[in-house]
Parts: structure tokens; sequence; C-alpha cells
């Protein structure tokens, strides 16, 4: 390094290096342009000027140097590792790994570039390059821990646990009997656990607890000892002692319910599903019933029986549990119980406990067969509860009752008008439920969740501009909306592209999913410094399950709503390209002079509104970004901050495919991903891929009515293309008709007799309904009036409860929203989508999209008639005044 050069440049060179890794840029660059004013052509001063440069954020200037240095000197490993540096800042990876590699076959035995070979191996999943590289670097410093670790890590990740277990035991064989000295007994402890759970993971787990109990003294984290301990012994079968163990773990921390969870089990009564025999549930009772003596104070031992106990125990133990948290007022009773509702029997047997107790608060203050008297506070948590719970129930004009009287009774308490506005929400109600929302956040403006909460109930009312300047509230001054995004609040960033989406401002709806996609692409590239810092802190086992999450990383359900959202965007594009310039302007020519002149005037104002937006975004970001030092960071301005460069995509299919091939990866068993996958390839002609996606979405769910949709609709499409001609289409042909003859629904009838068949079969289902019809119409555009007599004549049957108040329908409000779009721009029929609209009011009056009677767009619709004008409607308040939402009360 540096040894072409003389002496006084040699220690130039030396001074850049360290100034390189003490992050002295401007020191390094100094003495690199000492050495390149004797030495012009030096290869590693030039590439070593190019890293510092980089570093400096100027990597156009960084390349060109860099790449003039290997070109000056193509045999000097340094250049290669530079270069190597250079890509792996950029997250070219697979270019890092390449100049390694070259510089390498230079110098073969360089630690320092093996180490950080090994680290973009790991970073891009090439375990056996992995294994490889950290056996060299154990044979050329077997010394060092570090590499032993990491040797025994790499063959673990490469699926061979047992070589990784030999590793260890040779590196144990190394060590001195006082090993491990005071302070490095923690990470010794934490190896060996690893060593534990790999003899665990490869089935040894006799030799496993022996190594365990064996190594008990120099193993610091006792909890994770017993954890572990008590593990190998239930998949030893030894469940006395596994028993005894746990009760120990439970003395330590009673509210575990894996504690719980693994009790049942040695007592041989878990059960996976959750049922259990009369027998077994006895015995249960009578295992928590003395485990409640003992822990009087945990609530997991009172809660967890509740999940098991049926009928009149059911009622006493849930009762026993209810009172005490009504009395205490724990808002978050109704979410603790809220699994219960999943058997409709126990949710009977609170609605009638609950209605038992507001009865008896109200007619005496005191709890049924009670002497004392309860605080007032109990009736309002009573009501609360009773509001959340015909919320779950699809009751919400009662619900809302409930939650009114709640208010009147205690009008200050935050967590009321937060339900509300929850309820109104699923009522279909949006803008009131925003308007509430912000209500309960004008009463704490110090409450972070009130104000974000408020903020996802503006944006799904569509409020984007008043979402904004609410979320910003809660960010760094001067640095508000690049701070959300600095901060990767991606249910911010969702909820904004949805709403956008709607309101059909692709652009917008693009540039917001596609920054969520960013945020995970940048929590993968976290990952990187974890590979070094893990092996050398020890934290192994924490270190593979982190990998393993990130392999799943993907599967999150934030990605796959980014993901969807913005396919959904592109293929829309595809479907309704933006107009070009000179169709604008071939637009324009066709309208009167006047009208041209408004239209600019428009153009104008909107450019002019921009342009200023921008400049404040800028001046915010740099008052903001001065630091401590007194220097400016100055961010870059967004060059689009509208995504308007994102729709002018040339082929939007193309970019769809992108995220589709990540979603089939990482979410082949959604129905979401294989719908999307056959609107693509029918798209881009693709039949057998949107055969594919058939093929999927009949084995995930055969009878789901957008499976019988795309089932009907390829097949029909393929029905009405030409006949083969080519060797390619006749193939295609040919294993499409032997493909039919194995799918059931096809198998010997036509399309119509297997539209019919599922009719049949779901005859008393709206949405079934809906997709017989469509596909009828697909099938026939004749029999429209057929489709939609049929939809129409669709009744909303009563589900049957053994409640003591009212039934309710089956239908659902976004079933209904869809029936109604379908009516509308599917089969054009806005005289039975306006008889659709105008039934549904009725079964959902608090739905803005149906102005039902009791909805805030059919109280200002009112307002505005009375005050003479039909088509204006009042602006919803969204400041904590209420005043246009008094009639919402019951």
């Amino acid at each position: 390094m540096g040894a072409s050069l003389p002496p006084k440049e040699a220690n130039l060179f030396k001074l850049i290096v360290k100034s390189y890794e003490t992050k002295q840029y401007k020191k390094g660059l100094k003495a690199a342009d000492a050495i390149l004013k004797k030495f012009p052509d030096h290869g590693e001063t030039l590439s070593m000027k190019g890293l510092t440069l980089n570093c400096m954020d100027r990597k156009s200037e960084a390349y060109e140097l860099v790449r003039q240095g290997l070109k000056n000197d193509l045999k000097s490993h340094v250049c290669w590792h530079v270069f190597g540096l250079l890509y792996r800042s950029d997250r070219e990876y697979r270019e890092a790994i390449k100049c390694y590699r070259n510089a390498l076959k230079i110098d073969p035995d360089n630690i320092e570039i093996l180490r950080d070979l090994s680290l973009l191996q790991a970073q891009m999943r090439d375990l056996t390059g992995f294994v490889e590289t950290r056996q060299q670097l154990l044979t050329l410093k077997s010394n060092h821990r570090m590499n032993w670790i990491g040797f025994a890590v790499a063959h673990h990740l490469n699926s061979s646990a047992s070589k990784a277990i030999e590793i260890l035991e040779a590196y144990e064989g190394t060590l001195e009997d006082d090993y491990p000295p005071e302070n490095e007994r923690c990470e010794h402890g934490e190896m060996l656990l690893y060593k534990i759970s790999l003899l665990e993971e490869c089935g040894f787990f006799q030799k496993a607890l022996e190594e365990l109990q064996k190594k008990e003294l120099k193993i610091v984290d006792k909890l994770a000892y017993k954890e572990q301990e008590v593990s190998l012994l239930i998949k030893l079968g030894r469940l006395e002692e596994g028993e005894k163990l746990f009760r120990a773990l439970l003395s330590m921390n009673p509210d575990n319910y894996r504690y719980y969870e693994g009790l049942q089990k040695c007592v041989g009564l878990y059960s996976e599903n959750g049922h259990f025999s009369p027998d077994e549930i006895d015995q249960l009772d009578a295992l928590y019933k003395t485990l409640e003596q003992q822990y009087k104070w945990s609530s997991a031992v009172k809660r967890i029986p509740l999940d098991f106990l049926q009928g009149d125990k059911f009622r006493e133990a849930a009762d026993s549990y209810i009172k005490p948290l009504l009395t205490k007022g724990v808002p978050s009773l109704f979410s603790d119980l809220s699994s219960l509702y999943n058997q409709p029997r126990k949710a009977d047997v609170l609605e009638q406990i609950i209605l038992e107790l507001e009865s008896s608060l109200k007619s005496t203050g005191q709890y049924p067969g009670r002497m004392e008297k309860e605080p007032p506070s109990t009736l309002m948590w009573t009501l609360f509860f009773l509001a959340q719970h015909y919320d779950r129930l699809g009751q919400y004009e009662i619900a809302l009752s409930k939650i009114d009287e709640a208010i009147h009774h205690t009008p200050t308490v935050i967590d009321l008008y937060s339900v509300k506005s929850r309820i109104l929400k699923h009522a279909g109600d949006l803008v009131a439920a925003a308007a509430f929302a912000d209500e309960a956040r004008c009463m704490d403006l110090a409450d972070r969740y009130v104000n974000s909460e408020c903020v996802k109930r503006m944006l799904q009312a569509d409020q984007v501009a008043l979402a904004e300047k609410t979320a910003v509230l809660f960010t760094k001054d001067g640095d508000q909306h690049n701070n959300l995004h600095d901060m990767q609040c991606m249910w911010y960033e969702l909820a904004s592209a949805e709403s956008y989406f709607r309101q059909g401002d692709l652009g917008l709806a693009l540039k917001k999913f596609l920054a969520v996609e960013k945020h995970y692409a940048d929590i993968t590239e976290d990952q990187f410094d974890f590979h070094s810092y893990c092996l050398r802190k020890m934290t192994l086992r924490q270190y593979v399950e982190m990998l393993k999450f990130q392999d799943q990383l993907h599967s999150h359900a934030y990605f796959h709503k980014a993901a969807v959202g913005a396919i959904r965007c592109y293929i829309k594009l595809h479907d309704s390209p933006p107009k070009s310039t000179a169709e604008e302007d071939n637009d324009m020519s066709k309208l009167l002079p006047s009208q041209k002149k408004k239209m600019r005037q428009k153009q104008r104002k909107a450019e002019a509104r921009a342009k200023k937006e921008a400049e404040i975004k800028n001046e915010e970001s740099s008052a903001g970004g001065v630091s401590k030092s007194g220097k400016r960071h100055a961010k870059p301005v967004d060059p689009d901050p509208r995504g308007e460069k994102l729709t002018q995509v040339e082929d939007p299919l193309l970019e769809a495919t992108k995220y589709l091939k990540l979603l089939q990866k990482n979410s082949p068993d959604s129905l979401e991903t294989h719908i999307l996958s056959f609107e693509l390839y029918m798209r881009k002609q693709k039949i057998l891929l949107a055969f594919q996606a058939v093929k999927q979405l009949l084995r995930l769910d055969a009878e789901h009515p957008d499976s019988h949709r795309c089932l009907i609709k390829f097949f029909n499409k393929v029905g009405s293309m030409n006949a083969p001609v080519t060797d390619s289409e006749k193939l295609v042909w040919s294993v499409l008709d032997a493909e039919r003859q194995t799918i059931s629904q096809l198998h010997g009838k036509s399309l119509f007799e297997t539209n019919n068949s599922f009719l049949e079969k779901h005859e008393d289902s709206l949405m079934h309904k809906a997709a017989f019809g469509e596909m009828l119409y697909v099938l026939d555009p004749n029999k429209r009036p057929e489709a939609v007599k049929l939809i129409e004549g669709s009744t909303n049957n009563l589900v049957p409860r053994n409640g003591v108040l009212e039934p309710i329908g089956e239908w659902k409000l976004k079933d209904c929203i869809a029936v109604h779009k379908l009516l509308r721009t599917v089969l054009v029929d806005d005289d039975a989508a306006l008889r659709w609209k105008e039934r549904c009011a009725k079964f959902f009056p608090y739905s803005t999209y149906f102005e039902g009677s009791r909805s805030s767009a059919f109280n200002q619709i009112g307002k505005s008639t009375e005050n003479g004008s039909s088509n204006h409607v009042e602006s919803t308040p969204s400041n904590g005044k209420l005043e246009a939402f008094k009639d919402l009360t019951i």
C-alpha cells in the first residue's frame, strides 16, 4: 500500500488512509493532493482520493478518480478494494463482490478484504461463499475468537448445524480451564447458549441438556438458561421436571402467557385449536384456581380461563374478571376480551352481564348483589364497553346511543370521542368520524397517539391537506414532511396513498406507495452493520433470528399493501394513460376563447402554487438542516413533488410486474396476489401465466367470488381468440385443453352451466350473486337486465342471535358499495344503481356513500337545500367544533 512511493509520500499515503478511517476527509484530501502534485498518475492515491470525495457526497468525481486510479494500476489490490468500497456505498453489492474477488487474486491473504467480502456474502445470502471466506479468515488468524464464531455461524446459515457444533467445540478446546475472564463472561455465556440451541436444532436433546447443566455456572443469563432447560425437558418427555421449572418461571413472571401454555403442556391439558373435553375443562379450571391463589395480582391467571370455560362457569369467571376492571376504569378492557367474540355464545353472555351491570348501576349505583356503592365513573366505563360491544356486532345505532350516553355522563374523557369516531367510521360516516377524532385530539394536544388516530381518520375521509397539517404538529420544526418520511411512518404514507388513489391522483398515490417500498429496501440495508457487530458482541441467537426475519421481510402486511397499491396504480395508468402535451394542446384548441382563457389561468395558478410550496419546503429544510457546529446540511429538493414523472413511464405493466414478482414470492397465499397477477397477465396477453394465476386462486379458495370471476373471464377470453396458427400457439392451446379437464368446476360443463352451478351453491350470498350477474353479462351482454334483476332481488337476511336486543342484517357496507359500483360502472345501469343506493341508505343510515338519513352528508345536503343552494355542500369543520354533527347524536 503506497509501496511505490518515496518515504515522504508513503507516509502521506498512510495519513490519507488514517484520515479516511477517522472521517477527517479534508485532511485526507489535502494529503492526496500533495502526493498527486509529484505523482499525478499514482493509482492508489487517485483511488483513495476518490473514496474520500465519495464520503463528501461528490460521487461523480469519486467514480471518475477511482476508475482512473484502477486504469493506472490494475495490479493493485488497494485500487480494487477501494472500487469495491465505492460500489458497496451505493448498495451495488454484486459489483462490489466482483471487485473484492479481483483484489484477492492479487493479495489472497489480505484479512481486511476477506472480512469485507464475508460481510457482503452474508448480506447477499451467498452462503457457500460465506463459508469459504470465513474458513480462509480462520486459517489466517486462528487465535481470533470472532473468526471461530463467524465460521460456525456461516455453517449454521448454510444448513449445516452439526458442523457448526463441531467448530464451536473445537474453539472451546483452545480455551483454558479458567476461561472466561470476568469482562467476557456475558459473551461466553451467549456463545454457550447458541451452541445448545444448535444441539436442540439437530435433535440432540439429551446431549444439549447435559451440556446446559454442565455449563450452568458459566451462563450469565439465568432466565434464558431456565427457558432453554424447560424447552429441552419437554422435548425429552420429562414433563414432571418441566412442570416444576414452569412453576418456578411463573413465580418470576406470573403474567407471561407462554409459561402458562408450557405448564398446560406438562400436565397434559394443552390443545392447539383450543377445544377441550368437559373433563379437561374441569381439570384446567381447578389448575387455574390453584394458580390464582398463588398469584393474586396476576391478570393473566384470571384472563386465560375465559378462553376455555363454558356455560355458567364462564359467566361467573367473566363477571368476576370484568367488575374490578370497570371499577378501576381500564379503557383496554374490550380489546382484552375481543378474542372471545369469535365464539358467539360467549359474546351473548358478555352482553347479558354488561346489561345487568348497567341496569343495576343506573338504579342503585351498585353492582348486583353488593352493598358498597360504585364510583360514578363505573357507569361511564360500562357504557363505554357496551358501545364497543355493539359496534363489534354491527349494531351501530345502539352503539352510538351508548357512547352518547357515556359522553353526556362524563364529557371530558378523550377515549369516548375516539371510540365514537371509530363507530362512525364502521357505520360509514367517515367525515363525522374525522370530526370526532379531531375533537378528541383537541382535548389533549400533547398526546401523539390521539393525534395520529385523528390523522388516520382525516385521510380515510380524503381530507389530505388537513391531515398533513395535523400530522406535522409532532414533527421537528422546519423539516416537516421529510421528517415523516425519515421516521419511516408507513401507516401515514399508506393511508395518504390510498386517499390519493381514491381521488384519482395517481402521481401522488404512486409516490407514497413507492416511498413505503423504499423503506423496506432501507430495512434490508440496515442489517449490513449487524453482520460484524453481532459476531463481535456474541448476540448469536438474536443474529440468526434477525436474518430469518429479514428473509421474510417482504411478506409484512405494510409491504403487501404498498405493492398492491402500486400495481393497481400502474394498471390504471395502462388502462387510462395520461394525456401527452400534444393531446392536451389539441383538446385546448377545441375550446372557446373564453374557456381557453379560464383554463390557462387555472394552469398558471396551479404552477405558481406548486412553485411556492416547493420554495417553502426548501426554506424549511435548509432552516432545519443546521448542525451543532453551525454547518448547513441542505437536503436535496424533490425534483418531482407531485409524482408526475412516475406516471410518465413507457410501460406501466412492466413496472407493475416488478412488484408482482415480489408478491408472488413473499405472499403466495394471498388471494389478492393472484387476482392482480391475473389482471396483469391478461392485459399482457400472457395466457399461460394468467392461467397459472387462476389455478392458484382455485387452490386457495375455489368458492370465492373473485376466483369464480377470474375462471369464467379466462376461459371466455380464450374461447373468443382466433384458432392457433404457429407451433407455440398450438402447444399453449393443447396445454389449456388438458388442464381444463382437471378443473372440477368446468368438467363436462359449458361456462353458462358453470356459472349457474356457482349461483345454486351460493344463492343466499350477495357477493356471490353479484359475481354471477357480472359473469352472466360478460358471457352474454344481452342478458344484462336479467343480471341486474337478480342482484336487485337479493334479500338482506337477518343474522340469528341469542342476544337480548334486535338482530342485524348479514350484508356488509363494503359489499353493498362494491355492488353499487358494479351496477354503475360494469353493468352500466344508472337507474338500478340509484335504486340500490336508496335501498342501502335504509340499511346503512350513517353511510355518507349512500347518503343515509343519519349521515353527515345527508344533513349537509339538507342544510344547503334549506339555504337555497342545491349544489353546494358546506365544508366540514375539523377544528374541534362539532356543531355540524349535533344531529348525529341519538
